[in-house]
């Protein structure tokens, strides 16, 4: 009986020592890549704060951040395993998620608004009369290309204009010095960049309302959302188009990694929005509307503990 006893003691003692290890070892050797974008776009600056945040939280090595070409690059990392992480775009993520359903959301995070942009004093007034047009529409396999291919073809342009494949920075420039006519920018509001050039007052936003019915036709994604006039310093607000982001992770994620990596990315939003105003929009509540990709059940987890 003594003996009995005492292999049960140290069956228990063992036990015990298994436990209290799990608990300080934390998250050990656990690597991260997060895909990002081009640098100094809004998801590089937020990945960034947030490879730091997720370090200290988890007590790691700091994430990788990756440079990628944009939410179709980032999404099919994730699915290959090349990264763990993805910021992506909603429109790009349901479109995968359709034919790779092994995705997972961890949070809604910023909402980017589409931005139809042609020069102050040109005479493009409408989308249809960027007929016969230059337009660049965002850098080659990019979100922004994404969804300028898709306005471009419910407005019946698609072969009726020339396309060149920009950045940002690219575009504006493009736009002043004459060789574009116009370009199609999806992003944060105020696009900083794009506030910045604006400063002499040289572009001008165009409305997009009227082919609304028809891109929400093609996603329910997208939103329906108006640019104030005094976002761009313009004469008159616009309706454009709006589409949430998402940070995406593989179904098989480890529950207890994806809840810590939920967790601090709340736990980080002060340092977020300093890096860019976009995440003053990242909070718990609308974190949870990831439709039609499916919240990963660590995820799922740490929403549901904030209801208690």
């Amino acid at each position: 009986m003594t003996s009995n006893r005492r292999t049960r003691g140290l069956a228990l003692a063992a036990a015990l020592l298994l436990v209290l290890a799990a608990c300080t070892d934390g998250f050990g050797g656990l690597k991260l890549r997060i895909a990002a974008g081009n640098p100094g776009g809004v998801y590089d600056s937020l990945a960034q704060t947030l490879a730091t945040a997720w370090q200290n939280d988890l007590d790691i090595d700091r994430p990788q951040v990756l440079q990628t070409q944009g939410s179709p690059d980032n999404v099919a990392k994730v699915l290959v395993g090349q990264a763990e992480v993805a910021f992506v775009a909603a429109d790009v993520a349901a479109d995968r998620y359709r034919t790779n359903p092994g995705l997972a959301a961890l949070a809604r995070i910023h909402d980017d608004y589409l931005h139809l942009v042609v020069r102050r004093d040109s005479d493009i007034q409408s989308v249809g009369q960027l007929h016969g047009r230059r337009i660049a529409v965002g850098s080659p396999a990019s979100g922004v290309e994404y969804i300028a291919d898709r306005l471009l073809d419910v407005a019946n342009l698609t072969s009726s204009v020339t396309k060149r494949r920009l950045d940002l920075d690219q575009s504006v420039a493009a736009l002043l010095n004459g060789e574009v006519d116009a370009f199609i920018w999806s992003g944060g509001l105020p696009t900083p960049k794009l506030a910045g050039y604006n400063n002499g007052n040289a572009l001008r936003l165009l409305d997009i309302g009227g082919l609304m019915p028809k891109m929400q036709a093609i996603s329910p994604v997208y939103g329906t959302a108006t640019i104030p006039a005094s976002t761009y310093n313009q004469l008159l607000p616009v309706t454009t188009l709006v589409v949430p982001n998402f940070l995406v992770v593989s179904k098989s994620m480890r529950d207890d990694v994806a809840e810590a990596l939920v967790r601090g990315l709340f736990d980080a939003g002060p340092q977020l929005a300093v890096a860019n105003p976009a995440a003053l929009s990242i909070d718990v509540h609308p974190g949870i509307e990831t439709q039609p990709i499916p919240l990963h059940p660590g995820a799922l987890r740490y929403y549901r503990a904030q209801k208690t």
